[in-house]
């Protein structure tokens, strides 16, 4: 990696209960479940291991928030929320099962699982909206901590978004990459540029909560 580079630990919050009971959650504020909280201890017991983060950034919801002070903890570092990092605003979806929502809107349901890069959510955002304040976070906080590494905990909506953007990939890829709760991503701004380093690594939540 270049010295001048900045690595980024890019983290999804820990399990909820609406990850279980699939629903739209965007804004809604689910805390961590009980094994979400233990998925976010192994993460935190993770990066711990291996990396000495200069800051922790989280999104400003609760189930994210939860995560990273887990992580920060092991620094005696403060958790700074970070409203570029919040979920997708999923507008009248939000709460809703997909069943649920299909019912009221056939189409665009249909859309976001098909071609997730057309869709229109009611009263919420594209993922078009999502990536460029996300890139535009990332960006920013490259600068920041230029030669430094950071922690990032996000959702998988944000997450993915991010990852499309690292990797140069267009939207219409969002369901192929995958971000299991509690993942870990590690990716390296370079001059201007990304370097993916790994993806959606969940091997301390097999270890450390037998999942």
């Amino acid at each position: 990696m270049n010295p001048q580079s900045c690595l980024f630990i890019l983290v999804r919050h820990g399990q909820t209960e609406w990850n279980l009971v699939e629903r739209f959650r965007g804004r809604a504020d689910v805390p961590l479940d009980k094994t979400g909280l233990a998925q976010a201890e192994a993460a935190g017991r993770r990066v711990a291991a291996q990396w000495s983060p200069a800051a922790v950034y989280t999104s400003p919801l609760s189930r994210a928030v939860q995560t990273a002070e887990v992580i920060a903890r092991h620094y005696n570092l403060p958790v700074q929320a970070h409203p570029g990092l919040v979920d997708i605003d999923y507008g009248e979806w939000q709460g809703l099962s997909p069943e649920e929502a299909r019912q009221r809107w056939p189409e665009q349901v249909d859309n976001w699982y098909r071609h997730p890069e057309q869709a229109l959510i009611p009263n919420g955002e594209s993922l078009a909206d999502v990536r460029r304040r996300a890139m535009q976070t990332v960006k920013e906080l490259a600068e920041k901590h230029s030669a430094e590494t950071i922690v990032l905990v996000g959702h998988t909506v944000i997450n993915r978004v991010i990852l499309l953007g690292v990797l140069g990939l267009n939207d219409e890829r969002f369901w192929q990459l995958k971000q299991d709760t509690g993942a870990i991503n590690v990716f390296a701004a370079e001059q201007g540029d990304f370097v993916l380093v790994s993806l959606n690594d969940t091997c301390h939540l097999r270890r450390e909560t037998g999942s």
